[in-house]
Formats: structure tokens, sequence, C-alpha cells
């Protein structure tokens, strides 16, 4: 009798969105990493520096600029830095609505 061998799983990493405490898959996150020139957005997931993650809502963005993020990336945000963030998610939340509207249209 031969025995089949089960089928492994593939290991999924979950990370914690910093501004609503939700674990998620890594992939489904946007990471924002601390690195020498400062805090910046990071859609690669592999650049060096100290990073945390937040979902592509508003609303995380906002609670994380207001502290969490701070605290999860163990610096202060400036001023420039926070503008900067919640402009890429406006942006980012701006070219995910033109792409389902045309995927819409295209139906």
């Amino acid at each position: 009798m031969v025995k089949k061998k089960a089928k492994r799983s593939k290991h999924v990493p979950n990370r914690t969105c910093v501004g609503c405490r939700e674990v998620l898959p890594k992939r489904s996150l946007i990471r924002i990493v601390k690195g020498t020139e400062g805090v910046d957005v990071d859609l690669t997931g592999k650049a060096h520096g100290r990073g945390a993650y937040l979902h592509n809502q508003r609303a995380c963005w906002e609670r994380g600029v207001k502290g969490a993020l701070d605290h999860a990336l163990r610096t202060k945000l400036s001023d420039q830095e926070q503008e900067k963030l919640l402009a890429f998610i406006d942006r980012h939340l701006a070219e995910e609505s033109l792409v389902q509207t045309g995927a819409e249209e295209l139906s």
C-alpha cells in the first residue's frame, strides 16, 4: 500500500494594520517604511528600514498619521511626512476608483 503525501499549504505571512489593528495577509496591506531618507511608502515591500502596515482606507491612514505610525516606526513624523502620506492615500484611492469605474463600463 502506497501512501500519498499530503499537500502542504503555502505559508501566508500576516501583518497588523496600525490604524485599525486588524490582522490581514501582508499582500493586502500597504507598507510604510522609515529608512535613511525618512518615512516613505514602500509599494515593493522590500525596502530597507523599519516598516509598518496600513489598509488602503483613508480612516486607517488618518489614525496612523495621528500617532500609531510614530509608535510603530519609532520616530516622530514631521508635518511634511504626514501630508505626503495623506496625499499618497488620496491619489491611491482616486486611481483605484478610476480603475473600478473603467472595469464597470467595460462589462
